[in-house]
């Protein structure tokens, strides 16, 4: 048996392997999304609205953290910056309680909520591992009419945040 082929696929499994190790990346291992009132992929996921890619991971929004876009950045997930795709709105009063569905939790610093550009609410998880299913009350009471909220999960550990939007009728019937 010849030892010549042996030795050279030795030799570049040698040379290959230090290549084959995980490399670790900032993506997060978490995934998330409000179902209530509906975000805007949560609208997609149940076929509310009509979707593209979004509608099969509602929980993928996913982008730096610092974003103000619905889609978090993500061109494939584009089509949640469109105010004008007919998403419904939820009528709410001066106080909404936001409800996420994690299907993958990771330690979180902050949860925060954002109308017009302004935070209105943020929650201190203080870097801890949040549960599957999780609840803020935020306080409202300072704007009124149809308003478009930006929740924004920011990871612990890394330098992303999971983004949300959910279109709202503060004080609407």
């Amino acid at each position: 048996m010849n030892r010549k082929p042996k030795l050279a696929a030795a030799a570049v499994g040698a040379a290959i392997a230090p290549f084959l190790v995980a490399i670790p990346t900032s993506t997060a291992s978490a995934h998330g999304y409000i179902d209530s009132p509906p975000s805007r992929q949560a609208q997609c996921a149940a076929g509310t609205v009509p979707c593209g890619p979004i509608k099969y991971e509602p929980q993928s929004v996913e982008g730096p953290k610092g974003l103000t876009s619905c889609s978090g950045g993500n061109q494939a997930f584009a089509e949640l910056d469109d105010d004008s795709k007919g998403w419904t709105v939820t009528p709410v009063g001066n106080s909404v309680t936001f409800n996420w569905t994690l299907t993958a939790a990771h330690a979180t610093s902050t949860w925060e909520y954002f109308i017009g550009g302004n935070r209105v609410a943020v929650f201190d998880q203080g870097g801890k591992q949040p549960p599957n299913q999780l609840s803020h009350t935020v306080d409202l009471s300072g704007v009124s009419g149809p308003q478009k909220v930006l929740a924004v999960w920011n990871v612990a550990d890394t330098a992303n945040a999971f983004y949300a939007c959910i279109d709202v009728n503060v004080g609407g019937n």
